[in-house]
């Protein structure tokens, strides 16, 4: 393995657990570290990923921005593909979107649960991908329904649309009909392999894995109390202590196929600062350590 391929991309996530106010400052400390890439989420009732995406796009220069993920419960795919390529126009090469089922509680609580997540999931990712890719597309099935509709406004470098997945199911959809995968965090190097063997995508595959980092006062406490339990050591799935131990994290899921790290505050992480701090001071030894190599 040469040194490039060890070296990923590395971001940092605005949690939705922030207020909204908060983002600009997040964005301009985030590029003033030197991070490549920005990502944030959708979660149900905080903040929306699209315009907190555009938002961020509008206030960086040199980020990509990622949203990782929008419920397709929520969107209609024609609605989802003219807000993707729009963006996608504005900011070319700096917008990653990302989708998955959601959260099933949150979407029968706002009347939009599919009785069947993986059928709207397989119909909506082919929709929306063919729109994007400047087609005309008409389908009748099962969750979603077009008739003619083609974008006026088609990207002409299309974004890569990434799908989070869990399960196995999930995972083998990603692989067959998405370009890469989103994990979230909890997991370790070695679920990070099985996740993309489980894939097994027929093309090269964009992963991104989500991974607690913590820079404050009881960080580790913190990340422990969000961390569902699992037998796999917390160590291993987490990103805690010097920069050079948090280096040496981002390293293990590079090895184990992550093309992207991001680095992520525990939810209630008192000091975000010092968290960004740690994040890039590890960026920065990797950097380091690729221009040795």
């Amino acid at each position: 393995m040469d040194a490039q391929s060890r070296i990923p991309r590395v971001g940092i996530l605005f949690r939705p657990q922030l207020p909204p106010e908060r983002l600009r400052e997040f964005v301009v400390s985030a590029e003033a570290a030197g991070f490549d890439d920005l990502w944030m989420w959708e979660d149900c009732f905080l903040e929306g990923g699209l315009t907190s995406a555009a938002a961020a796009l509008a206030w960086s220069s040199s980020l990509r921005v990622g949203l990782g993920l929008m419920p397709v419960p929520l969107r209609n795919p024609a609605l989802a593909a003219m807000e993707v390529a729009t963006l996608a126009r504005l900011f070319p090469g700096r917008f990653i979107p990302a989708v998955g089922h959601g959260v099933l509680p949150w979407m029968e609580q706002v009347g939009a649960r599919a009785a069947s997540p993986m059928t709207l999931l397989r119909e909506w990712v082919t929709a929306t991908r063919s729109l994007l890719h400047g087609e005309t597309v008409t389908v009748s099935a099962q969750y979603v329904h077009l008739s003619q509709v083609a974008l006026d406004w088609p990207p002409s470098a299309v974004p890569p649309l990434l799908v989070g997945a869990r399960g196995p199911k999930t995972l083998a959809l990603a692989g067959e009909l998405s370009d890469g995968l989103v994990l979230d965090a909890g997991i370790s190097p070695g679920g990070v392999r099985q996740a993309v063997a489980r894939a097994a995508a027929p093309r090269p595959h964009e992963v991104v894995v989500n991974v607690l980092c913590g820079g404050g006062p009881d960080s580790w406490e913190r990340i422990q109390a969000e961390l569902a339990e699992s037998a796999e050591p917390l160590s291993d799935r987490a990103a805690v202590g010097s920069p050079g131990e948090v280096a040496d994290a981002v390293r293990s899921f590079a090895r184990a196929g992550a093309t992207t790290v991001v680095l992520q505050p525990a939810a209630d992480d008192p000091d975000v600062a010092a968290t960004i701090r740690l994040a890039a001071a590890a960026k920065s030894v990797l950097q380091n350590d690729s221009t040795v190599a």
